[in-house]
């Protein structure tokens, strides 16, 4: 019985959390053209802007962010127009199946689908094959850098040019990373729903949170292989000032990592992916922010990129908490903090 309700109460909670989070349609924009279209059967949004443009122009594919859980073209409509306009760009945003109804890895799989898809009809948008960029924020992130990974060894289709990864969550390893605990109640992201949404992508349902937040679902020999990747220890000491608690060990339990095995997928987790693939990645941009619990993904992401000789762009926001871009504009207002981060990702486009 409770399981039913426990089930039924999810649901609504996630269906009102879309609602909320659904975005407004909006009017015509002057200086793009916009168009619904499907890659592979992957719904997409493609935004063309109208200027005309020496030589053939950067593509930009866009994955949104949500958990996996929330998000649609609609509530990255102001944000994608902007990363179209301010760097004359085509975007293509693309429209994944959400958890928990399509489990891990319908979400990847859309996105490599619908990537793969634009770089075999580029010239039909005008792009410049090798000036394709993927670009996420948070689970789309996340995305983006599994995408990116896959497509590192492919020599049948053009090389990306770059990624561009906003406060991506990279791995399930670890909840006890100094900036989960710094963070843990920081909106708009809590370090439980981060877990929460994580096992709705891989499970289609959060049993066993508890013990994931723990850390008692990876096994030991299998945190030791990591550690070289997921450690405090790879953490730059000027983000361990605002406290750090040491980890009590906890029992590792078999049937939850029966359960949770896959989060050591790299196309999951991409922060787990071996040094051969990291060092095949395009040259990268990082966004962080300091109050959220994401931050350590991505410097630690980052620190792997550099040991693999990747070239990376890394900017930090300060005054910056998670999901900060995706309120670029939103119902009117704005945090200055989330336009200059947007900008930060507009000059490094120009500067590809």
């Amino acid at each position: 019985q409770g399981r039913i309700l426990e089930k039924t109460g999810l649901c609504s909670q996630i269906t009102f959390g879309r609602y909320v989070r659904q975005g407004r349609k909006l009017g015509e924009d002057p200086k793009l053209f916009i168009q619904d279209l499907q890659f592979n059967k992957v719904p997409v949004r493609i935004y063309q802007p109208k200027a005309t443009f020496d030589g053939r122009r950067r593509g930009i594919i866009f994955f949104h962010g949500g958990g996996w859980v929330f998000g649609s073209l609609d509530t990255y409509e102001k944000v994608c127009r902007y990363l179209s306009r301010e760097s004359e760009s085509v975007v293509v945003s693309v429209q994944y199946r959400l958890a928990p109804e399509h489990k891990y890895p319908a979400a990847y799989d859309d996105c490599l689908n619908a990537t793969i898809h634009f770089m075999r009809n580029i010239e039909h948008y005008g792009v410049d094959p090798a000036k394709v960029v993927v670009c996420g924020d948070s689970a789309g992130g996340n995305l983006a850098a599994a995408v990116s990974q896959t497509l590192a060894g492919r020599s049948d289709l053009p090389k990306l040019r770059a990624q561009i990864l906003i406060y991506p969550g990279l791995q399930a390893l670890d909840f006890n990373l100094p900036s989960y605990h710094q963070n843990r109640g920081v909106p708009l992201l809590f370090r439980e729903r981060a877990a929460f949404f994580a096992l709705q992508y891989l499970n289609g349902h959060a049993l066993h949170m508890q013990e994931v937040l723990e850390g008692s679902h990876i096994p030991p020999d299998m945190r030791l292989k990591y550690r070289k990747w997921v450690s405090p220890d790879n953490i730059p000491e000027k983000f361990k000032v605002r406290g750090v608690k040491p980890l009590r060990s906890t029992d590792f339990i078999a049937e939850v990592y029966e359960t949770v095995k896959r989060f050591c997928e790299p196309n999951l987790c991409p922060l787990l992916a071996e040094d051969a693939v990291v060092h095949q990645l395009p040259e990268s941009f990082i966004l962080t922010c300091e109050y959220d619990v994401l931050r350590d993904d991505g410097l630690l992401y980052k620190k792997r990129l550099e040991d693999n000789g990747v070239r990376v762009t890394w900017y930090h926001l300060e005054d910056g908490f998670h999901g900060i871009i995706s309120l670029y504009d939103y119902c009117g207002f704005s945090f200055p903090s989330g336009k200059r981060g947007l900008d930060s990702v507009v000059n490094f486009l120009k500067s590809l």
